[in-house]
């Protein structure tokens, strides 16, 4: 029996890295996966996968920064599955600069994507939870979130705003039994941060700060999602999960 057996989960994002992980996991522990992205490939080849190992997937092209597309998503997920138990608010982008740096235009998209994206999810797909008794939200933010770092401006004020909205989520819809806690990944080996990684000594300064000294893999921070979204965590809600490898410890 899988963790999360017949609940119908969301995962925005879910076209490549953490997000392909997290919805192969969810689909492996029983879920029914509703896969978005604005990479049509990649997502379609992550609901193949599921299908073809026995799960049930369905991939819808979105743009999560789109009002009208979070209408369309919320009703074809009504539509298809009846409700949605799960939502994983993951889709986000990463700019490397510092306020002076960083252009009005980039600065706006990163709050469209990873601040936005998150507030429109959560307000559009609530209706479905309420209606099936409640649910689980899990939003992905950072350890940016958390801790400051240099040249990331708009990416750790976007982290930010995704810890606190959860926390303000979380208080406003515990009794219509909708959990919604966060999750913090440190250094995790993605296409996001191959850049990073790929560079010598910028690997070396920020593995460093990780005590288990290595990059985690997508995986390792699906297992914190999963835990989220099924029925263990439910005494949980407004929590921040953290996955950094004790980057945040010292």
């Amino acid at each position: 029996m899988g963790r999360v057996d017949g609940k119908i989960a969301l995962v925005t994002g879910g076209a490549n890295g953490m997000g392909r992980s997290h919805a192969l996991l969810l689909a492996r522990e029983g879920a029914t996966l509703i896969v978005t992205d604005m990479d049509e490939k990649g997502g379609k080849a992550v609901v193949e996968e599921i299908n073809d190992n026995g799960g049930q997937a369905r991939f819808f092209r979105h743009d999560v920064s789109s009002v009208p597309d979070w209408e369309r998503i919320s009703q074809q997920a009504k539509s298809t599955f009846g409700r949605v138990d799960i939502l994983v608010n993951n889709a986000g982008i990463l700019v490397f600069s510092a306020v002076q740096d960083t252009s009005n235009e980039d600065f706006a998209r990163v709050l469209d994507v990873n601040v936005k994206s998150v507030f429109y999810g959560t307000k559009y797909i609530l209706p479905a939870m309420k209606a099936a008794g409640g649910g689980s939200i899990v939003n992905i933010s950072s350890i940016y979130g958390l801790i400051g770092a240099p040249a990331t401006a708009a990416y750790q004020a976007s982290k930010g705003a995704v810890r606190l909205l959860t926390k303000s989520t979380a208080v406003d819809y515990a009794p219509f039994k909708i959990r919604v806690n966060s999750v913090h990944p440190g250094i995790i080996r993605t296409n996001m941060t191959k850049d990073l990684l790929g560079d010598a000594d910028a690997a070396k300064q920020v593995l460093s700060a990780t005590l288990i000294g290595r990059p985690a893999e997508p995986v390792e921070v699906s297992y914190a999602v999963l835990f989220l979204a099924s029925d263990e965590s439910s005494y949980m809600t407004g929590s921040e999960v953290v996955v950094d490898g004790g980057y945040t410890t010292m």
